[in-house]
């Protein structure tokens, strides 16, 4: 059974979770990300002419490519510390570590990334 919290929205937007909340919302942008970006993708299949041009054109934009990157980089990352959490449930006193370790791992490859792309993208 649930958990019965009577939490206004008004309080649950101050809430200061800090790390794990960061990663939990951002994990949900990540999903949803992926989502948006298959659905394009499947419509640019469908529709021709102009308008699969116009989507095509969405998304093999560089910007739109560099936002469905962060969206399937962290949540695989993400996805992989939940995972390991999860199997070994020893480590969860350890979850604040793994959260950094998870920023740093994330960052180092996504700024590779965003730099290929840019490059990529304006000709380079």
């Amino acid at each position: 059974m649930g958990l019965n919290r009577n939490v206004s929205l008004m309080t649950a937007l101050r809430y200061k979770g800090q790390g794990p909340f960061l990663t939990f919302i951002l994990h949900r942008i990540g999903g949803l990300g992926m989502a948006i970006f298959i659905t394009i993708h499947l419509l640019a299949s469908f529709v021709s002419g102009k308008g699969g041009h116009f989507i095509n054109a969405i998304y093999e934009n560089w910007a739109f490519q560099i936002f469905i990157f962060f969206c399937v980089l962290f949540h695989a990352i993400n996805g992989l510390r939940i995972t390991i959490l999860d199997l070994f449930p020893k480590l969860i006193p350890y979850h604040r570590q793994a959260i950094t370790i998870e920023w740093v791992a994330f960052i180092a490859i996504y700024g590779f990334a965003v730099v290929t792309i840019i490059r990529t993208g304006l000709g380079g």
